[in-house]
This record gives C-alpha cells, sequence and structure tokens, in this order.
C-alpha cells in the first residue's frame, strides 16, 4: 500500500494554510474546525539561541504513521475531514513546521480530536530534529 506524501519541503506558508481553509467554506456539514500550528521557537541553550530545526524523516516509515493516526481519527471521531502537514528540511525560527487541520459538524469532536491527532504525531512519527543554533553550531533534539 502507498501511504500519502505528508511532507512539504521548508516552511509552511501561512498563505498555503489560509487556501486549504478557503477550500473547505462550499463544504455546508461541517460546524468547527480546528486548526494546530507548530512553529519553531527560538529557545535558548548554553547561552546560544535556536536559528532554525532541521527536519529529517525515514519518510516511508512517517507517512505510514501519519496515514495511521488519520484513520484511527476518522474512527474515533466524527470528522469531516483531516490534513496533516509536516516540514522537512530547514525551518528557521519563528516559521511554521506543522499544519494540522481537521473539521467536524461540531467543535467537541474537533478540538478533541485535534489534541489526540497533534499527540499521535508527537510520540509516533519517526521525525528527527536538529537544532541549529544562532552561531551555526548544531544540537539533535531527543524527546
Amino acid at each position: 500500500m502507498n501511504a500519502r506524501n505528508y511532507f512539504i519541503q521548508g516552511a509552511i506558508d501561512p498563505v498555503f494554510i489560509g487556501e486549504q481553509i478557503a477550500k473547505h467554506s462550499s463544504k455546508h456539514d461541517i460546524g468547527a474546525h480546528s486548526i494546530f500550528l507548530g512553529q519553531v521557537r527560538a529557545d535558548e541553550k548554553v547561552g546560544k539561541h535556536v536559528a532554525g530545526i532541521e527536519y529529517s524523516a525515514y519518510e516511508d516509515m512517517a507517512n505510514q504513521a501519519f496515514s495511521k493516526i488519520r484513520e484511527e481519527a476518522f474512527e474515533q471521531w466524527p470528522l469531516n475531514c483531516l490534513h496533516i502537514y509536516h516540514s522537512t528540511g530547514l525551518v528557521k525560527t519563528g516559521e511554521l513546521s506543522l499544519f494540522v487541520f481537521c473539521s467536524s459538524g461540531h467543535r467537541k469532536e474537533s478540538i478533541k480530536a485535534m489534541k489526540q491527532i497533534v499527540e499521535g504525531i508527537k510520540h509516533k512519527v519517526p521525525i528527527w530534529k536538529k537544532e541549529i543554533m544562532e552561531d551555526e553550531s548544531v544540537h539533535w533534539v531527543q524527546e
């Protein structure tokens, strides 16, 4: 089975996010959208600030994990749609690296589903993060 590709090279453009949301205005059975945006922070570590994060993944395995999270969300919650996009490559501080967008008839289901989806992504999808510090030194993130 070929898994769908959930990855976008580089930062996720806010214009792209707006376009994805706008596409749903014609779907009249949707009463709520939940949106999660992951943004790169300028954390300080050992006196240095993070300038960006370089994301990498074994994409076939990661795409399968994303697909499973998506299938489980549709089984558990009455969702109308669910879209997941994650960055690969360098994403600079302040830019977006994760965009999750789910819709349902009612807000409670959408909000509860979003929490489960984002936690699933964090704990089940094999994505590696390498923090690039302002002095260009590197720090691998272990979570």
